[in-house]
C-alpha cells in the first residue's frame, strides 16, 4: 500500500510537471509568433459600434484587436497577457493606435474611436508621443479619440501615470474607465481623475432583468456618472429588455450584439456612411 501511494504521488507530480511544461511551451510559442505577427500582417482590428441613445446614432466605435495565426484566430485572452509580460504590447499597442486613428479619419466627423490601453504601455514614457504621432499621421482631431483604461492602471498610484493621463486629456483626448464596478476602489479613482466616461461591465448586464441587486448597481452607476458629468456606456446589451431598462435609467450609450457585433472595417464604414446619408436626407426633407 505504501509503494502504491508513493507511485501515485510520483504520477501526480509528473502529470502536474507535464502540464506546466505544456503551458510554458504554449506561452513560448505565442511569444515567438507575436514577435513576427506585425511583419506578417497577422494582426487586424475589428470595430464594434456604440449607439448613443439621445442621438439615436453611432457616437463611438471600439477598436478590438484580433490575431490570425496558424489558420485560426487567437483569442486576445490568450495572447494579450503574454504580450504584456514580454513588453510586446508596447509596439503592438502603438500599431493599434495608428491603425485605429487612420480608420477613424475616414468616418463621419461626429463618430469617435475608442482604443484600449494596457497598464504596461503607461510604463513607457513614449506613450503620449505615440498618441500625438498617431493623431497627427491620421489627421484626426484629438477630441475624436477615446482611450479606455482599467482600474489596474491606477492601483500603483503612479505620479507619472496620472501626469500622462492629464497631458492626454489636456490635448483633448477623452479618457474612459473600462469595466467599471469590477474592482475595489472605483469611487476613489473617479474623485482623483476627471474621467469622461464610465463603461459598466457586461457582467452586470447578464442578470439585470432578473436580479434586483444588478439593477440597483447599474442605476447607481448611471446616476453617479450623471452627477459627475460623465457619459455612461452599458456593455453587453443583448436583449430588448436590457436596452429598455438601461434606457429608463438614463444610460448614455449601449454596446452589444443587440445593436451590432464587431464588424470588419469595410462593413463598419458602409454602416456609418449609410446612416449619415439617411440623417442628411431626413434633415433636408424636414
Amino acid at each position: 500500500a505504501l509503494y502504491k501511494a508513493k507511485s501515485e504521488g510520483r504520477s501526480t507530480y509528473h502529470f502536474f510537471e507535464a502540464g506546466m511544461d505544456a503551458e510554458l511551451q504554449q506561452r513560448r510559442s505565442i511569444e515567438a509568433g507575436l514577435r513576427l505577427a506585425m511583419q506578417r500582417n497577422e494582426l487586424r482590428l475589428m470595430y464594434q459600434p456604440l449607439l448613443g441613445l439621445a442621438e439615436n446614432r453611432v457616437t463611438c466605435v471600439e477598436a478590438l484587436l484580433r490575431w490570425d495565426h496558424d489558420e485560426r484566430t487567437v483569442s486576445p485572452a490568450e495572447f494579450v497577457p503574454v504580450a504584456e509580460d514580454t513588453g510586446l504590447i508596447v509596439p503592438i499597442g502603438e500599431w493599434v493606435l495608428q491603425e485605429a486613428c487612420r480608420m477613424a479619419a475616414s468616418w463621419p466627423n461626429d463618430v469617435r474611436i475608442a482604443v484600449n490601453l494596457s497598464p504596461v504601455q503607461f510604463r513607457h514614457k513614449e506613450l503620449v508621443d505615440q498618441v500625438k504621432n498617431a493623431l497627427k499621421a491620421a489627421g484626426l482631431a484629438p477630441t475624436r479619440l477615446e482611450l479606455e483604461i482599467t482600474e489596474s492602471l491606477l492601483l500603483t498610484d503612479s505620479e507619472s501615470t496620472i501626469a500622462a493621463l492629464h497631458e492626454l486629456r489636456a490635448m483633448g483626448v477623452r479618457i474612459s474607465m473600462d469595466d467599471f464596478g469590477t474592482g475595489f476602489s472605483s469611487l476613489s479613482y473617479l474623485s482623483s481623475f476627471p474621467f469622461d466616461k464610465i463603461k459598466i461591465d457586461r457582467s452586470f448586464m447578464r442578470d439585470v432583468t432578473t436580479r434586483a441587486d444588478s439593477q440597483a448597481i447599474i442605476k447607481a452607476v448611471i446616476g453617479l456618472g450623471q452627477s459627475l458629468g460623465m457619459l455612461t456606456t452599458a456593455e453587453g446589451v443583448e436583449t430588448e429588455e436590457q436596452l429598455a431598462l438601461v434606457r429608463e435609467h438614463g444610460v448614455s450609450e449601449v454596446q452589444g450584439f443587440l445593436f451590432s457585433p464587431p464588424l470588419q472595417p469595410t462593413a463598419l464604414a458602409n454602416l456609418l456612411h449609410s446612416n449619415a446619408a439617411k440623417r442628411q436626407a431626413k434633415q433636408k426633407a424636414s
